[in-house]
């Protein structure tokens, strides 16, 4: 009978454990300006030797952020002081009870050197890594806000000229009277309000609507068929007094097209 139940056990291998990378073989982490809206980084890597290394599939673990499926890579990579690959990464994991510390990372990839077959192999990060550790504040910090205000852009725009004027609208979600310090501009408009400080939703308010104008932050011609970050507004907020951290807002998808439109005819281009 004991002979039978072993015999029904599960039929699965273990996972595979991860091996050292090839010797002359780094990788570090980089984030270009476009990669920052499609929440994705780039594995920089280095190879000393002759000898090319393939690459199938390449993933971030770290308990810092969410892990996602492995991106495929499908690069041979000889010698190069930097050959970049693009990953997604997962949404960073945030706590209410204020801004966590920066875990250690791996990069850990499929990969093969020469004609040897594929093997698993972890690349360990530096720690604590730089940019890893300025994700984590920003998209941490962020949440802090998200859990006592909702911000967003207002529905109602007028085009006035060449001037875009519309609200921000803050909606309480928790606890707390919240700051708005400041809103900062963009790479395509510029923002103005009345007053060195945005605004104050008090501990007993439940929506604020602060108002705010718009206008473009340059007209060359090119301009908006580089737009990656065009709608990332900054805004500085603080709860009950507490250090100022960073929520971005971005309009709407019909309103950036609105706004789009707009900055075309406050340059000159018609449209």
């Amino acid at each position: 009978m004991v002979a039978l139940l072993a015999g029904c056990g599960s039929s699965e291998p273990p996972p595979e454990a991860p091996s050292g990378p090839p010797a002359g073989v780094s990788v570090t982490l980089g984030q270009w300006r476009s990669d920052e809206p499609a929440h994705r980084l780039q594995v920089a890597v280095r190879n000393t030797r002759d000898t090319p290394v393939y690459f199938a599939d390449v993933q971030l673990v770290t308990p810092s952020f969410r892990t996602v499926p492995a991106s495929r890579a499908g690069a041979a990579i000889g010698r190069t002081e930097r050959t970049d690959l693009p990953i997604p990464y997962g949404a960073a994991n945030c706590s209410p009870d204020g801004l966590p510390q920066v875990r250690p990372a791996t990069v850990v990839a499929h990969l093969r050197t020469g004609s040897e077959p594929l093997r698993k192999v972890a690349f360990e990060l530096p720690h604590p890594d730089p940019l890893l550790a300025r994700l984590l504040r920003d998209e941490c910090s962020e949440f802090l806000i998200k859990q006592a205000v909702r911000i967003e852009f207002g529905r109602e725009w007028t085009e006035s000229g060449k001037v875009m004027r519309g609200d921000l609208v803050v909606t309480r979600r928790g606890a707390g009277a919240v700051t708005l310090a400041a809103m900062g501009g963009t790479t395509h408009y510029n923002v103005a309000y009345d007053g060195p400080r945005l605004g104050l939703l008090r501990a007993a308010e439940q929506r604020l609507e602060v108002p705010i104008e718009l206008t473009p932050a340059r007209c060359d011609g090119h301009a908006f068929g580089e737009a990656k970050k065009a709608f990332q507004f900054p805004v500085r907020a603080a709860i009950d007094g507490g250090e100022e951290r960073v929520v971005i807002v971005a309009p709407p998808k019909p309103l950036q097209d609105r706004l789009i439109g707009y900055a075309f005819r406050a340059c000159g281009f018609g449209r």
